[in-house]
């Protein structure tokens, strides 16, 4: 089953493109990464996909409804945490789980109190006068409670200090363990997401650059080793990235089926080197693929 799939989806913004015909299908279960630099597009495709923009073109369904509808049933299945983590300063923890429940038709609010009373988070404490961790964990929890089908982060990760970030990370993969849980979240800690993620998706220049399941992706690439070529090697389809010194040059091809020329050798790829490839492509590259 497809959890999100976009077809052709565009947003512009007056004279500005923030996407362009963004073309994704995300499978049920998976845990993706979005990655991208800034100005990538990653925050306008997280909110096209839990209905808080409008497409300017193509459409976008989860479980194979619009969210741009309003749809009750369509938006209960889709849970949303925002880069800030925003929560009303002056409610206490427990006035945030009062408010989710009169808010969501599928909001469990005995699950987000367990879940907090385990983290050690006073129930009782104003959402302002918490830690930067302890508000994530709590933001985390109401969207957690939603039971929802699809969980979109918002670089969940980015004011958080290491241990924050690994408490986070383990109650989010508890939540992925418990239950038929699908979550997109964008981040730009590369060496982290080998850890949660099994899914990639990579913007640049508001376009999908590359996407598919990690290990796929890995395997599909490859590090050539070789005498120096003077041929402008970056045109074609198959060479993602390439770089010269006065002997060698090192090719990161998309072509398992190649065969080495003599003198070449190949080696696999890393995600971060793989990631960090993509993202150096031109646009007027990523426009021909």
């Amino acid at each position: 089953m497809t959890a999100l799939r976009t077809t052709e989806l565009t947003k512009r913004y007056r004279r500005s493109w923030a996407l362009r015909d963004c073309t994704l299908d995300l499978p049920a279960g998976s845990v993706t990464a979005l990655v991208g630099p800034n100005g990538a597009g990653k925050t306008t495709l997280l909110r096209l996909s839990v209905g808080l923009l409008t497409p300017t073109s193509g459409s976008v369904e989860v479980f194979g409804e619009s969210p741009t509808t309003n749809s009750v049933r369509a938006l209960s299945r889709i849970g949303f945490l925002a880069q800030d983590h925003p929560l009303y300063r002056h409610f206490t923890v427990a006035d945030l789980l009062r408010f989710g429940r009169s808010s969501n038709v599928r909001f469990d609010h005995d699950l987000a109190a367990k879940r907090l009373t385990h983290l050690g988070i006073p129930l009782d404490r104003r959402a302002g006068a918490l830690s930067g961790g302890q508000q994530s964990q709590v933001a985390l929890a109401l969207a957690l409670a939603k039971r929802p089908d699809l969980l979109v982060l918002d670089e969940p990760l980015a004011s958080l200090d290491p241990l924050a970030r690994h408490e986070f990370q383990q109650m989010l993969m508890g939540a992925v363990a418990d239950g038929d849980l699908t979550v997109l979240f964008s981040s730009h800690a590369v060496h982290e997401l080998e850890l949660v993620c099994d899914h990639l998706v990579v913007l640049n220049h508001g376009r999908v650059a590359v996407a598919g399941e990690i290990e796929a992706l890995r395997a599909e690439h490859r590090v050539l080793v070789g005498p120096r070529v003077d041929a402008d090697a970056r045109r074609s389809a198959s060479v993602i990235q390439a770089t010269h010194s006065d002997r060698h040059t090192t090719l990161l091809v998309r072509d398992m089926e190649a065969p080495l020329l003599p003198g070449w050798q190949a080696s696999s790829v890393g995600l971060e080197e793989l990631i960090l490839a993509y993202l150096r492509r031109p646009e007027d590259l990523e426009v021909a693929a």
